[in-house]
């Protein structure tokens, strides 16, 4: 898309945005002179938006991705902005604990709705912006997030895990879909991170007999940086070649099968 001066800047819808991973995915691209459309659920905390609240270069939405009427008009209006996309980075998800034979229906539902089906939605509705960005500059890029729970499911976590896998699924039949028109389809898979929504549900009165990954073999859990780190090569020419593959960036916890504690 153009920015001021008719200069070309490269543009990116980033889901989940308000926060954690999504969080530091905006700033890092705006820094980089990105124009970032954000989605969440809502922005409550400026503090935490920091220097993307003055910025130009990034566009807050409102969006509930559990409602299709929600996505299609925070899509319109990203598209009547930006004709073209260079990347999605699909960053939104929720985390509901409970055993599966004891999951209310409401939550089961609501873990599906925002980390599959929103996501779907955001890919489906993002994909004619997707498709011009590539015809304009060779490449496009969807990134998602799955997680490594989806390879090693831990105890009341069942749902959540359910649905990272179908994210990796996704992933993989997207990249195979969209190879046609020049667009690249990862997933990243962190390990546990030290993001908002793990501090609240590692919260003495919620976790019950989930815990987070213990240290890996780093000797630490992983911040949002590091996991946004890969997606910035995910999103440059050093990925060219790369797409249908799920990437975990854990610190080894996966290989080292270092139970939860």
């Amino acid at each position: 898309m153009q920015g001021l001066g008719g200069k070309l800047i490269k543009s990116a819808i980033v889901t989940g945005a308000s926060s954690g991973i999504g969080l530091e995915t905006s700033k890092h691209l705006v820094k980089e002179g990105w124009k970032v459309f954000g989605i969440d659920i809502k922005y409550e905390n400026n503090d935490a938006l920091g220097e993307l609240s003055n910025n130009q270069l990034f566009k807050p939405l409102v969006c509930d991705l559990a409602s299709e009427d929600e996505v299609y008009k925070s899509m319109n209006i990203i598209q009547k902005e930006a004709q073209s996309i260079d990347a999605l980075i699909a960053c939104a998800g929720i985390l509901r604990l409970g055993e599966l034979s004891q999951m209310s229906i409401k939550d089961f539902d609501l873990i599906f709705n925002v980390n599959v089906r929103g996501l779907w939605l955001s890919v489906s509705q993002s994909m004619p912006m997707l498709k011009n960005a590539s015809k304009n500059s060779g490449t496009a890029r969807i990134v998602l997030l799955s997680s490594v729970s989806a390879l090693r499911p831990k105890i009341n976590s069942g749902a959540y895990s359910a649905s990272k896998a179908a994210v990796s699924q996704l992933t993989r039949v997207l990249a195979v879909e969209c190879a046609k028109d020049n667009i690249l389809v990862n997933a990243i898979a962190p390990g546990t991170v030290d993001t908002p929504m793990v501090r609240e549900q590692s919260s003495p009165d919620k976790q019950g007999n989930w815990r987070p990954s213990g240290p890996s073999p780093l000797g630490r859990i992983s911040n949002p940086d590091d996991i946004v780190k890969v997606i910035k090569f995910l999103l440059d020419d050093n990925s060219s070649y790369v797409t249908g593959t799920t990437i975990p960036v854990d610190g080894g916890t996966q290989a080292a099968f270092i139970p939860p504690i």
